[in-house]
């Protein structure tokens, strides 16, 4: 099944097209973007101009090619600020109706902000932080505690509206955006929930994800994707140094930036670095997830999900046809080979590393989907660069590390490009986790779960596993003797396995 929904905002137009994946998650498959600038076309009595309404339908007209070809029905189409702030709406909503397919329903100021919180609450795991989502014409700001609106607020200017009024040219120039700076600060205090609160803030919209991959730019990202991407105040100040040093003329050639957004961006960044300065965040976060997917999120979801990174865990699980009862008996071998080694102080363990190795043990070499021979190479890259909701950029090379282990060249073949967001006791322990993962794997090769139990016992410097199984296990044996040497070598002491056969 395939569904529609046409966004239409201040500065943009969009037609974004989703299909159910075999999890039954919306998946986005076409998005269609028309640079209109409608808050252009709106007066400042309030009126929608018949040029306006000619962008519109023209933009429309485009989409329902679109979506005719597709052969959807039933496509929503909400529209934001610029046309709910027009005194002649019903006329637009009217028109529209008689020329084109499609039935614009206007967001009201809350519903924009909800739909905005409703997406990153479904799509992240914050119970408690500040949404901002800066449009053409308004931004919209929420409080969420235990993953529940308490605030919002809707305020009536946007990255475009911000230009218009402040800025005289392409650039601003230092004095404009000084009284910018000084009209937004004015508008945030104005709000006592959001001062001083020390929250993460999670952006949603095109300026901010245009912000993240300016960034991303200037130091080289070694993985893809951009929601969860982290930054602090001197990551946003160090864009915004970068594109203030830069002529109009570079600003539409910087690869990372829209060239629909060059004289936009930087009145953008000024809103971001002013609320991360009132609230006094402790991080800035992406989300790419927004009012368009809160709308989906509201119609094919529960309204939270339990748990975003259990959904997301089990749409890879759907995805790559992840044998779940393997994992689920890998897993039980796998916790009692933790639980003990960390009894016995054989290696320094916490509980959020069993975390790790839980979740690993779920998606291990989930890339022999693409190729057996090279799964764990396919392993690393779709963990790595794939998004995860739930999981922060760290989180996910994390996993991407301890799930694809093959052995140690690899590994540190893999870690090269992250060398300085582990420090080397970190990645001895992620290529620790990862060699148990493997070897917890060939106790159970022929996928019959015959392992029932596991006990550890030191003989002098000799480690024993005493592995009990219900049905013959020379294939088990065979990988069992072949994989333990990865453990041995981290743990600088010999393994003897013992297999015995139990009634």
């Amino acid at each position: 099944m395939k569904y529609g929904i046409i966004d239409i905002g201040s500065n943009t137009m969009r037609l974004v097209i989703y299909e159910q994946s075999k999890s039954g998650r919306l998946r986005e498959r076409e998005n269609v973007k028309i640079a209109a600038r409608l808050r252009n076309y709106l007066t400042e009595d309030g009126w929608f101009t018949e040029e306006g309404l000619h962008v519109l339908l023209d933009g429309l007209l485009t989409f329902q090619d679109v979506t005719r070809f597709h052969r959807l029905h039933d496509v929503k189409c909400v529209a934001t600020a610029t046309i709910r702030q027009a005194r002649n709406r019903d006329d637009i909503v009217r028109i529209v109706a008689e020329r084109t397919d499609f039935h614009i329903r206007i967001l009201s100021e809350y519903e924009e902000a909800y739909y905005g919180f409703l997406a990153v609450i479904q799509s992240t795991s914050f119970y408690e932080g500040i949404t901002i989502d800066i449009g053409g014409g308004s931004t919209e700001v929420t409080y969420f505690y235990n993953r529940e609106l308490v605030e919002y607020h809707s305020f009536p200017f946007g990255a475009l509206s911000l230009k218009r009024e402040f800025v005289a040219g392409n650039v601003p120039t230092d004095e404009e955006l000084q009284t910018l700076r000084a009209y937004v600060e004015k508008q945030f205090q104005s709000l006592p929930w959001l001062k001083q609160r020390r929250l993460p803030i999670i952006a949603i919209g095109g300026s901010a994800r245009n912000v993240v991959q300016v960034h991303q730019m200037l130091q080289n990202y070694p993985i893809a994707g951009i929601h969860q991407y982290e930054m602090n105040r001197e990551h946003i100040i160090r864009v915004k140094k970068y594109l203030r040093a830069l002529t109009f003329e570079q600003l539409q050639k910087v690869e990372a930036l829209s060239k629909d957004r060059a004289d936009l961006i930087i009145p953008a960044v000024e809103v971001f670095q002013t609320l991360y300065e009132t609230v006094d965040a402790t991080m800035f976060i992406l989300s790419r997830k927004g009012l368009r997917d809160g709308i989906f999120y509201e119609q094919f979801g529960p309204i939270i999900f339990p748990s975003v990174l259990d959904e997301s865990f089990f749409e890879l699980a759907q995805d790559y046809e992840v044998n779940t009862n393997h994992v689920q008996h890998v897993l039980k071998l796998v916790i009692q080979l933790f639980e003990q080694m960390r009894s016995l102080s054989l290696f320094p363990l916490t509980g959020e590393d069993l975390v790790l190795l839980k979740r690993a043990t779920h998606v291990f070499y989930l890339g022999q989907y693409v190729d057996e021979e090279a799964s764990s190479q396919h392993t690393f890259y779709l963990l790595a660069n794939r998004t995860i909701d739930g999981l922060s950029h760290r989180d996910r090379v994390q996993l991407a590390l301890v799930a694809s282990f093959k052995n140690k060249t690899l590994f540190k073949q893999y870690v090269q490009p992250f060398h300085t967001w582990f420090t080397r006791a970190e990645q001895k322990k992620l290529r620790f986790l990862g060699a148990l993962l493997k070897f917890a794997y060939s106790l159970n090769d022929t996928k019959r779960n015959i392992v029932n139990r596991l006990q550890l016992d030191m003989q002098q410097e000799t480690i024993v596993i005493h592995i009990f199984c219900s049905q013959s296990f020379k294939a088990e044996e065979y990988q069992a003797e072949k994989h333990k040497k990865h453990v041995e070598k981290m743990l600088k002491r010999p393994i003897q396995l013992q297999f015995h056969l139990e009634g």
